[in-house]
């Protein structure tokens, strides 16, 4: 079988009693995450000029988005919500799918969803099949696609989107390879948007195409359906690796169970430094008389800025975010990063003494940090694919929503998800009032 028919016949025939408690569980805390990020992120500028387009087209009454109490066509919904949830760049992370799932396939997922009138079961059943296929389209593709300047949360991510509204749409599997062939002329997200409203969009792009593709198919689109892969197929002509062993397994190994989620309001490449700086915590800064971080080499380029003067700068720099850490800056919350952080006496002070290190020892999920101290040397790593236990894990998201809806409203939402995620109720979570 190729990877059309595999992924085809995964997100048409995997039943509710296939799926291992561990990966429906992580998709409820996906969801928290997912809700929560989207309502912090409604009024980023991104988000409202999304919001005010859609909204002005009008239309069916389908499906919520986030910033709004009205209902809009499950497509505008999901182009709208998709790209919300990535605004502030705080949502899960893949690193083996190099992309983002969720902000890509559930709000496909739950704009049909509403629209069809689905149960929660089905809901939560069509987006963890469409996050797990997002994923191992991404593997497919590999790091040469990335690394090419090709967004995998995006491009990826809408073949996760499309079977996903597919599933919900009740297309068996010959008709998940039409969703998937149509896809390959539609997936589309560069690089080359990164720091800029782009980058959000592209997010919002996957999900919106997801559903476009279904809606099509479902009303007798006819596209090839080998388009994937086939001779000037998304693959070949997207620099994918075509990575063999990216379905291994797949229906019985779930490979969302090592998403990572944010725990920092900064660039992912920054996190596994401050966990392990945490760890080694609490210091005071006149005790110290230097930081070095050790870290991949790609993360040099992407978050070193070594002064940064601004809140958006603060969240790609390893200077200022140790700094903030140790003074005590909550580095979850979304207003420690500001202009006024990043001039204070104290973290410039710091910044000064930190130094960080390209180590190609290191993976990418890896850091090491050593402190100089005024009578000692302590040191410590963190690896973000290290596990974390389900408990563990929803301790911390569930502190993180807390931060960003405050503990009333947080909690009111996670009670909707354990008791079903009912998708009209899921609607009205990310509504505001």
């Amino acid at each position: 079988m190729n990877i059309t028919s595999e992924l085809a016949d995964f997100a048409a025939n995997t039943k509710v009693e296939d799926v291992p408690y561990d990966a429906a569980r992580m998709l409820q805390l996906s969801l928290l995450d997912w809700i929560a990020v989207g309502r912090a992120g409604a009024d980023e500028p991104v988000s409202r000029i999304t919001r005010d387009m859609v909204l002005s087209e009008g239309g069916a009454e389908q499906a919520a988005v986030f910033g709004t109490g009205r209902k809009l066509p499950a497509r505008a919904a999901a182009l709208s919500n998709g790209t919300t949830s990535h605004a502030l760049d705080y949502d899960d992370t893949h690193f083996a799918h190099i992309g983002h799932p969720s902000v890509a396939v559930l709000p496909a997922a739950l704009a049909v969803a509403q629209n069809l009138g689905a149960s929660g079961e089905a809901f939560r059943h069509a987006a963890l099949i469409g996050i797990e296929a997002s994923i191992r389209v991404g593997v497919w593709l590999g790091r040469n696609h990335y690394q090419t300047g090709f967004h995998q949360t995006a491009t990826a991510g809408a073949f996760g989107a499309g079977l996903a509204a597919a599933r919900l749409m009740g297309l068996g599997a010959g008709d998940m390879a039409m969703v998937l062939g149509l896809l390959a002329t539609r997936a589309s997200g560069l690089k080359s948007q990164f720091g800029t409203m782009g980058k959000p969009y592209n997010a919002g792009l996957a999900a919106a195409n997801g559903v476009e593709a279904a809606q099509l198919v479902a009303r007798g689109f006819v596209a090839n359906p080998e388009a994937l892969e086939s001779a000037q197929g998304f693959g070949p002509t997207h620099a994918g690796e075509s990575v063999k062993a990216a379905t291994q397994g797949i229906g019985k190994e779930w490979l969302f169970n090592n998403v990572s989620h944010k725990f920092h309001a900064c660039c992912h490449g920054l996190h596994a430094a401050l966990e392990a700086q945490h760890s080694l915590l609490p210091l005071t800064p006149e005790q110290i008389v230097r930081i070095t971080v050790h870290t991949h080499p790609r993360w040099m380029s992407v978050c070193n800025q070594p002064a940064p003067d601004t809140g958006l700068g603060a969240k790609f720099s390893y200077a200022t975010v140790l700094p903030m850490q140790i003074l005590g800056h909550d580095t979850a919350r979304l207003d420690s990063y500001s202009a006024e952080v990043c001039a204070g006496d104290a973290l410039r002070a710091l910044r000064r003494k930190v130094e960080v290190v390209s180590d190609d020892s290191l993976s990418e999920t890896q850091a090491r940090v050593r402190i100089s101290l005024t009578d000692a040397e302590v040191e410590a790593e963190h690896d973000l694919d290290a596990p974390i236990s389900l408990t563990a894990r929803e301790e911390r998201l569930r502190a993180k929503a807390d931060s960003l809806l405050g503990a009333e409203l947080a909690a009111s939402i996670w009670d909707i998800i354990e008791k079903g995620a009912e998708p009209d109720a899921i609607g009205a979570s990310i509504q505001p009032g």
